[in-house]
């Protein structure tokens, strides 16, 4: 399965454009860019994902998941690399598409990302006001690199 999308820096106010909020815990069995494996924590629901390496734009890559019960996902938890990723998802539909916006907490506090998954690389849609810099393809905004170089060490530099 292909995942197309693109992520940006958010500024101003979001959280009341959001019709839902979702607590994220995430952990990492291989942070390797060629592969990463993540497991989940979403609410009351769990995941396995598994990620390709992204082409040369940073915009769409392997993606696969399957659902996997919380017990699950809590024990493999225990045997990931070193850091976590809490963040909270807030979920605004613009127009016919979906963006997940994470604001970031513990050592990525600070970082809030939009993300939008795309039909295709050249695929129209909105930008809200929110929306700031175009981030997409940029490594040091990867989940799997925030978590063993977190947002609160680089931000400023």
């Amino acid at each position: 399965m292909k995942e197309i999308e693109r992520k940006f820096l958010v500024k101003g106010e979001f959280k009341s454009f959001a019709y839902q909020v979702i607590p994220i815990l995430q952990g990492y069995l291989s942070s390797l860019p060629e592969r990463t494996v993540r497991v989940r924590l979403c609410g009351e629901r769990a995941y396995l994902t598994i990620k390709g390496i992204s082409d040369a734009k940073g915009v769409s890559r392997f993606e696969w998941e399957k659902e996997i019960s919380p017990e699950e996902a809590r024990e493999l938890m225990k045997i990931c690399e070193p850091g976590v990723i809490d963040k909270s998802r807030y979920l605004i539909r613009v127009d016919a598409h979906l963006y997940e916006v994470d604001e970031f907490h513990g050592d990525n506090t600070g970082l809030i990302l939009a993300e939008i998954e795309l039909l295709s690389e050249n695929e129209v849609f909105v930008k809200p006001e929110w929306l700031g810099e175009e981030v997409t393809g940029n490594p040091c905004y990867y989940n799997s690199f925030l978590v063993k170089c977190p947002y609160t060490k680089w931000m400023d530099k």
